[in-house]
């Protein structure tokens, strides 16, 4: 899961100069549709990645949760790769939509920053915090394996504890970090997602 934002690669397309009466109705407003399609299928692909992720979390099964995280890897490659194949038509002589170019790629990069946080919530949350994850016994030499966990329990001290309220606070808080930082990213996409509305709804208007 971690793997995602290495994975996916996101190309600039290049500026261009805007043109005042070049662009084609018609053309911009079936790419500004594909461009919502598109972002129904990146809400999709979020969906199946909860869905996939609570599955695994109650009942385990690494291989299917790893098969799901490359699925969900590719189609947010594919999704990636033809919003910023709209953001350079967008830039070229037949359309002149420099706003509009910008306004997709504005969108690219939050759908990109919102990738990368959603990947680390889940990596946060499958380690879990300090003080539910398991106890390692690997350099334990007791002779009754089924009373580690006691043993081990009743060995935390007093300074260990606190170090564990400490570190419970730390993955917390930063738990909470991330979350809004997806939560800051999903509303400047659907600010953008508005403005897009927007410029749809008024193209249709003129033809």
């Amino acid at each position: 899961m971690e793997d995602f934002e290495k994975k996916i690669s996101i190309t600039e397309p290049m500026e261009a100069e805007n043109t005042v009466g070049c662009s084609d109705s018609s053309k911009i407003l079936h790419l500004l549709r594909r461009f919502l399609a598109i972002q129904q299928r990146r809400a999709e692909a979020y969906a199946k990645l909860k869905n996939g992720f609570a599955e695994y979390m109650d009942s385990g099964g690494e291989l299917a949760y790893q098969q799901l995280c490359s699925e969900i890897t590719v189609e947010f490659n594919d999704c990636s790769k033809q919003v910023l194949e709209m953001a350079s038509l967008l830039l070229n002589p037949d359309h002149c939509r420099v706003d509009l170019a910008q306004l997709l790629r504005a969108v690219q990069e939050q759908e990109k920053q919102k990738l990368h946080l959603t990947a680390t919530i889940l990596v946060l949350k499958k380690e879990g915090r300090p003080s539910e994850r398991p106890v390692s016994h690997d350099n334990c030499r007791c002779e009754k394996p089924m009373v580690h966990e006691c043993i081990h329990v009743h060995e935390i001290t007093e300074a260990a504890g606190t170090e564990e309220e400490e570190a419970d606070a730390e993955y917390d808080n930063a738990l909470k970090e991330v979350i809004r930082g997806v939560q800051d990213a999903v509303t400047a996409i659907n600010e953008h997602l508005e403005e897009v509305r927007y410029e749809i709804a008024a193209l249709e208007a003129e033809s």
